[in-house]
């Protein structure tokens, strides 16, 4: 219930400028005004006295709109929420974005309609989810490459990933798979770094595009191989892998999406890119079991406008943890996008992205990379 309070403070000094009848009739109106006026404190059946003064009068406001905030909250969603997804369908934010969406809106009891908005490495959608009304209806599913990477890469960006949103729960998690053309005459990875020292000119490498994660992986391995490759950056993974399936280029780091092409034989898999084994690849090795360090594990995460309330986040995700905690749900991930559930807990998550942030920006300066 909506309750309004009507206040009329005098002005100072004000009772010290009327005359004595004067005076004697403003006490007795006041006197009378406090008699009939009903009293009322904020959100509960008291009553505020009509002269209580401008102090009272912003607590009531403050507490007025706490109640009505705390009750909103309550009632979380009450309608549609927005997910937006920064990329074009068919990558690993839409298909995690797509997944956990249709849990939320079972869990949650509210649509959770996913809207792809791509465009400049995700700058796109992310700059809409900062700056929408942080309410808890308009969130991001954002890979890591728009939070930890892109501000190293951008010479200015609109927003700021780590002040202008808030993470609210880590999704899942995917690595890259270092592949090779067949014809280049290598199996294993220490095999092809030999190959690639040996070779004059330099072999070519394809990536995503110019600062994309594909990129940073290679340039790192180049520098901790000690091998010299020419990037030859394309418009987004697909192509690269094109181009590599048809010799255009040597080698290139992609996603678990390239798996048919290893089943065929189009391209020859010779290690994979992240601190731990993947499940889906574990007869392959990791890049760090001969490069010591080398850690590119992807990861996507549900995001929300900074300020928005913290029962809300809270909500949020504890709908999220409940979801990848059911049976059967990291098989829809896998089957559907050879992504891995990441349960972390916010704090963790945050300590993730944090160093996730200087790590990539190390790289970044190392490299070189800078983009309008």
């Amino acid at each position: 219930m909506k309750l309004t309070t009507f206040v009329i403070p005098a002005k100072a000094g004000i009772h010290n400028t009327m005359s004595s009848e004067s005076k004697n009739g403003f006490e007795r109106g006041r006197a009378r005004l406090r008699a009939e006026q009903p009293r009322r404190s904020c959100g509960k059946l008291h009553w505020v006295p009509a002269f209580a003064g401008m102090t009272a009068a912003w607590f009531c406001a403050i507490s007025v709109t706490s109640l009505s905030s705390v009750e909103a909250q309550a009632v979380y969603p009450s309608r549609p929420v927005k997910v937006i997804v920064p990329i074009t369908a068919g990558g690993a934010p839409d298909i995690a974005g797509r997944l956990i969406g249709e849990q939320l809106s079972e869990v949650l009891g509210q649509p959770f309609v996913v809207e792809n908005r791509p465009g400049s490495n995700g700058n796109i959608g992310m700059e809409i989810v900062a700056k929408s009304q942080p309410d808890g209806y308009t969130l991001a599913l954002a890979a890591d490459s728009m939070i930890v990477v892109n501000p190293h890469v951008y010479a200015k960006l609109p927003f700021d990933p780590l002040k202008d949103l808030v993470p609210v729960a880590s999704i899942a998690s995917n690595q890259f798979v270092i592949s090779i053309n067949p014809k280049v005459p290598a199996k294993t990875l220490p095999e092809f770094v030999a190959f690639a020292k040996a070779a004059n000119p330099p072999l070519s490498y394809g990536s995503g595009g110019n600062g994309s994660q594909h990129q940073l992986a290679m340039e790192h391995l180049k520098q901790l191989a000690g091998i010299n490759l020419l990037h030859v950056p394309y418009k987004g993974a697909a192509p690269a892998v094109t181009a590599t399936i048809s010799g255009e280029t040597a080698v290139l780091f992609s996603g678990s999406a390239s798996s048919p092409h290893f089943k065929s034989g189009a391209l020859r898999p010779l290690a994979v890119s992240g601190g731990r084994p993947f499940k889906l690849f574990p007869e392959l090795p990791r890049v760090a079991d001969f490069y010591p360090g080398f850690d590119v594990t992807i990861w996507v995460g549900l995001f929300a406008p900074a300020a928005t309330p913290q029962p809300v986040i809270d909500k949020l995700a504890g709908a999220a943890r409940q979801i990848m905690e059911k049976p059967g749900f990291a098989d829809k991930m896998n089957v559907s996008g050879s992504l891995e559930p990441l349960m972390l807990s916010r704090e963790e998550f945050g300590k993730l992205i944090l160093n996730d942030y200087e790590r990539y920006g190390r790289i970044v300066k190392e490299v070189g990379v800078k983009l309008d």
